[in-house]
């Protein structure tokens, strides 16, 4: 059933969506302005759009209702009575979407209070500390909290909803989470400059770095991870340890030989306190991820750092 206002404009109807039958904010808020100024080109100007398009937009709402709301003439625009009474309900409309407004902004700044991050231990120690400078600086008033430990327990605090982000340097990506590389790394086999290896002249076989014991990471690290594959689960652990800089210490020490990201040891390289051997016929490159639980692309806090991370 349809009908039609005392001016014979476009019919409307009762049926439909109530987006498709209620107008938009912006439509209101400048009815809005026009009875509080007497003016449409007032009105517009309030508002930033010309006298032109807000004249369409009146016309437009006009229809969409089927009631006229303004008279227009030379000393201005003044309400009809159905306007007058669109008015009073769309001050109630916009008085809502205000308080959603408010409350909306309020969620945001809710989450965007506090970051928490979780990452394997060599992004943890070696990169992420000038991410969060940087973040930082443009969040000075987030609160951004640390775990550092190995995939496995990264992929576990994102998927039970105690992290926002996680950084993970293993082969793949673990199960229920997306992912984007960031950065690339390499594992380097390093012993401690009184080590047989430091004075070898030929590189290691891939058969000799699995037949001998080496100080690892723990299984579950990315770092183990890789060297797993590259030697076919060969690996043999002389000591394992639950973190980098332990692992570090060991090789220097002169525990033992071990395998180590790039990126941990480039100061213990340059002073000798270790030394890179070289290896043959063994894959040690990988990728470094962000990662975050599947469908739910970071936002606020988390996506700015995983802009700064691809910086």
């Amino acid at each position: 059933m349809s009908r039609t206002d005392e001016q014979g404009d476009v019919p409307t109807t009762a049926t439909g969506s109530l987006a498709h039958r209620v107008p938009d904010l912006g439509a209101l808020e400048l009815l809005l302005a026009v009875a509080r100024l007497g003016s449409l080109g007032g009105a517009a100007r309030e508002l930033g759009i010309t006298q032109p398009a807000a004249s369409s937009r009146i016309r437009s709402m006009e229809r969409q209702l089927g009631v006229a709301l303004v008279d227009r003439s030379p000393r201005g625009s003044r309400l009809t009575d159905a306007g007058a009474l669109v008015t009073d309900w769309a001050r109630r409309i916009v008085g809502a979407a205000e308080a959603f407004d408010v409350g909306a902004q309020a969620l945001r700044d809710r989450r965007d209070s506090r970051l928490r991050v979780a990452a394997s231990m060599t992004i943890a120690e070696y990169l992420l500390p000038g991410w969060l400078l940087a973040l930082r600086a443009q969040r000075p008033d987030t609160a951004v909290s640390l775990h550092a430990g190995n995939s496995t327990v990264v992929a576990e605090r994102l998927l039970s909803d105690e992290a926002d982000l996680g950084f993970v340097e293993g082969l793949s990506v673990p199960t229920g989470l997306d992912s984007v590389v960031i950065a690339h790394d390499r594992l380097i086999v390093v012993a401690a400059p009184g080590h047989p290896w430091a004075r070898r002249r030929r590189p290691l076989a891939a058969g000799e770095l699995a037949s001998t014991p080496l100080i690892l990471r723990e299984k579950g690290s990315g770092t183990r991870q890789v060297l797993d594959a590259a030697l076919g689960g060969l690996a043999r652990p002389l000591i394992e340890l639950s973190s980098t800089t332990a692992v570090k210490a060991a090789a220097v020490s002169g525990a033992g030989p071990s395998v180590l990201s790039e990126l941990a040891v480039g100061e213990e390289l340059a002073m000798r306190r270790l030394v890179s051997v070289p290896v043959e016929g063994v894959a040690l490159a990988r990728d470094l991820r962000a990662v975050w639980p599947t469908g739910h692309r970071p936002t606020g806090p988390a996506r700015d750092l995983l802009s700064l991370t691809r910086g």
